[in-house]
């Protein structure tokens, strides 16, 4: 499934995109998994349809796991907390502008306009080292299932 190629890229099969070749810039590494899927580390960040709000997270070590992500700015969601310190320091966030905050989005096939994105448990991104973590929000009203789109004149 993994295959080195030059210095900067590899290349893995997926089996939602077929073949890939991967830039390393943007593969994190996982020092707490995502919940659910505790043996796998190595996350890609896939921008299938440039112009679309939705992105990928492929599993390096899973070709048929994918998530679909988001940020919240996309959709003007007002939405913020504070890094548990905990999490700030497995990460070694130094600076609060090397952190970038991903949602994982459920898109319904049958009705795409139902998409909720889960606010509770957001992938927290530290640029400067890729290391990554899904954290669990603790004293807070977000939602794990937060819709998007809120009526019909707001469509995918």
């Amino acid at each position: 499934m993994l295959e080195t190629t030059q210095k900067n890229t590899i290349k893995i099969n997926s089996e939602k995109f077929g073949e890939l070749e991967i830039d390393k810039k943007v593969i994190f590494n996982f020092i707490s998994p995502i919940l659910g899927f505790d043996d796998l580390t190595q996350y890609a960040l896939i921008d299938y349809k440039p112009d679309s709000p939705f992105k990928w997270l492929q599993s390096i070590e899973q070709e048929d796991l994918a998530f679909p992500i988001t940020l919240c700015s996309y959709f003007q969601i007002d939405y913020s907390f504070d890094i548990p310190d905990k999490e700030a320091k497995e990460l070694e966030i130094e600076n609060p502008d090397d952190v970038l905050v991903f949602n994982i989005a459920n898109i319904p096939s049958s009705d795409p306009n139902s998409a909720t994105i889960n606010m509770l448990a957001p992938i927290v991104v530290n640029l400067r080292n890729n290391k990554a973590m899904q954290i669990v929000l603790k004293n807070t009203n977000f939602e794990v299932r937060h819709k998007l789109f809120k009526d019909d004149s707001d469509k995918c």
